[in-house]
């Protein structure tokens, strides 16, 4: 079974906890999504079908679906820093160095089976299943060594099931906690990577007799890699990869380059050799000793975390993310090689008229000979597609077909590759505009203005077109409280035309659209029409009316205050202007012209200042002036003069 170790570049912080540990069950969280703060491990399960995560800050081991989807979890695992399974995949074995124990758990229910103290304050650190034993790393940054535990022992026996102290190289062996790997096709082997002081010592450990006999040993003195934070055995291969990149090949107890991927940081190795490597934008897919991905996925992630194979080799499981945030990702077809497929049709072209779209098929992994793509046309006259002939494809990649639009409008190629044995279904798609006849629309009333409240009838006249007859009319009042509103949504009669009746209260556009069709190109027009306000005006205070030549006058004594009152439609924040004349050297000559605000029942009265001599002709009006009168909404209304004459 694969068993995966993950490296960080600085010492474990060791979270101290209870040893005792809870499960929480399966049940209503099971389509939760898993997510850790520090990793603490992961390896996948063939014959339950899990992911198994650790959480060291957490102290927490997550079991999910191969989905990626939380199916269980279980706490008090302190510090977990690294997970295997017994090559039966029925037995879970954890690192907790909080604790300094190795525990062993059901897989299926995740209760704990067993807990092994290992009997040292340094680990364990990672952990490891080979030889029929749990194999674990100990040690701090200047004395690391390997420790295992043998499931086998009866505890009722009093032997002791843990044994400390078996790396086979004497000193200076091995510095730090080392990462572990095996490998299911070379079951009595273990892979030793030296984390300590950024060396690179390793070595290849042959576990499957009573003690650890060495393979193959490099001291750490930077000849093969500059330092060590990934090492997995590769397998059917003589060989291990370091830090998801270097391949090392170990024959006759010593370690020589054999060659690398390009730059990687972490990796996992599947059974049938498939290198699965992950940084910080994307875990890719290499074939053994290749040097194109045959498949990458991008990932957002700033620091990668771990990774491993599904025993299947069917798909990949990763923790990607940041630092204090850990999402398990699952990836699937491996094997696939995603196809990159470019169209290019003109950006304009005339209806009925060839044009010719171009574009290339390519691969990182060869494409089969005498492929061909699957075209589509979709346009307003096929919104669904219309299939058209398939476009072979060269042997350069480049393919080429010529079609003629019989529709206007947006028209849209859309190219498929359908995939094939090695290869992932792609498709890509570019879009042509295609010319269209502009039909005439018109409308009638702009710029005419009404009285307040007048109906007034609007008629559209729309032109020759391909198919549609089929025209909107929008009214748009003036002033934000009013929206845009479909009045009226018809076909045009015979003549073209089509009409609505709009009461003008306000100035208002009027708006005739018409959508247009696979030949005629849509349009539109407006009309504006302006609509005065209702204004009126009065006095009181004048003790008779009467004539001075042919003007009505209202009569006030000289000591008396006349009193004018308007009243007129009223809007948010209105004014109304009152100018006052008076009649001197045979003119009329303005004397005085002042806004004054509108009650919401649009009355305002003002108070006009009595001469105290008599003699005097004046008048006054009431306006509202558009803009000036605090908006916009109707159009400048000049209301009746009002004539007074002050006698003694």
């Amino acid at each position: 079974m694969r068993t995966r170790s993950i490296s960080t570049a600085t010492a474990l912080a060791v979270l101290v906890s209870s040893a005792a540990l809870s499960v929480a069950a399966a049940g209503s969280a099971s389509a939760a999504s898993v997510a850790v703060a520090s990793p603490g491990g992961i390896v996948a399960d063939g014959a339950l079908h899990r992911v198994f995560v650790g959480d060291r800050s957490a102290g927490k081991i997550l079991a999910a679906d191969y989905t990626g989807a939380l199916v269980d979890s279980v706490s008090g695992v302190s510090g977990v820093s690294g997970l295997a399974l017994s090559d039966d995949g029925a037995t879970l074995y954890a690192a907790a160095a909080g604790s300094h124990e190795i525990v062993a758990l059901d897989a299926a229910t995740l209760d704990v089976k067993a807990r092994y103290s290992v009997a040292t304050d340094t680990g364990p650190r990672y952990v490891a299943f080979a030889g029929g034993k749990v194999w674990f790393s100990y040690g701090d940054q200047w004395d690391g060594d390997l420790g295992s535990v043998d499931p086998a022992v009866d505890p009722a026996s009093g032997a002791d099931a843990v044994t400390l102290g078996q790396f086979p190289q004497p000193y200076p062996g091995v510095w730090g906690p080392a990462l572990l790997d095996t490998d299911p096709s070379a079951p009595g082997l273990l892979a030793v990577g030296e984390t300590g002081l950024s060396t690179d010592s390793m070595a290849v450990v042959d576990v499957s007799g009573a003690t650890p006999q060495l393979v193959a040993w490099h001291h750490g003195d930077y000849t093969l890699n500059n330092g060590i934070g990934d090492i997995d055995l590769v397998p059917g291969a003589s060989q291990v990869l370091v830090n998801g990149a270097q391949r090392d090949v170990y024959a006759d107890g010593k370690f020589t380059a054999a060659g690398s991927y390009p730059s990687g940081q972490r990796a996992d190795i599947a059974a049938n050799g498939l290198v699965a490597q992950i940084t910080g934008t994307k875990v890719a897919v290499y074939r053994p000793d290749a040097t194109q991905p045959i498949r990458t996925y991008a990932i957002d992630a700033s620091s990668p975390g771990a990774l491993t194979w599904a025993p299947d080799s069917s798909r990949i499981f990763a923790l990607v993310g940041t630092d204090g945030a850990y999402a398990l990702k699952t990836f699937t077809d491996p094997t696939l090689n995603v196809p990159s497929l470019t169209v290019n049709a003109p950006s304009t072209a005339t209806r009925g008229k060839p044009l010719t779209v171009t574009g290339k098929l390519s691969a990182t992994v060869p494409l089969p000979s005498g492929v061909s793509l699957q075209v589509t046309r979709i346009d307003l006259e096929s919104p669904g597609g219309k299939a058209l002939a398939a476009a072979p494809v060269k042997a350069d990649g480049s393919y080429s077909f010529t079609d003629t639009p019989p529709a206007g409008g947006t028209v849209t190629y859309r190219v498929a590759y359908a995939g094939d044995a090695g290869h992932t279904a792609v498709s890509a798609s570019d879009k042509v505009e295609v010319s269209r006849t502009a039909p005439a629309l018109t409308l009638n009333n702009n710029g005419k203005v009404y009285n307040y409240g007048t109906y007034v009838s609007f008629t559209a006249h729309l032109g020759s077109t391909y198919k549609n007859r089929t025209v909107e009319m929008w009214v748009n009042p003036f002033g934000l409280d009013k929206p845009n509103t479909l009045l009226k949504t018809g076909t045009v009669n015979a003549r073209g035309d089509i009409s609505v009746t709009v009461r003008t209260w306000r100035n208002t556009t009027v708006t005739a659209v018409f959508k247009g069709d696979a030949r005629t190109a849509p349009t539109s027009v407006k009309s504006t029409v302006y609509a005065r306000v209702a204004v009126s005006n009065a006095l009181s205070g004048y003790y008779r009316t009467g004539t001075i030549g042919s003007t009505a006058y209202y009569w006030f004594h000289k000591s008396t205050e006349p009193v004018y009152t308007t009243t007129m439609t009223y809007y948010t924040g209105r004014h109304q202007r009152v100018d006052l004349q008076v009649y001197s050297g045979g003119a009329w000559r303005s004397a005085a012209s002042q806004y004054f605000p509108l009650s919401t029942a649009g009355k305002s009265v003002v108070r006009l200042e009595a001469p105290g001599q008599s003699g005097i002709k004046a008048r006054m009006r009431s306006l509202y002036v558009s803009g000036s009168s605090g908006d916009n909404v109707n159009t400048t209304t000049y209301g009746p003069w009002k004539y007074l004459y002050f006698s003694n």
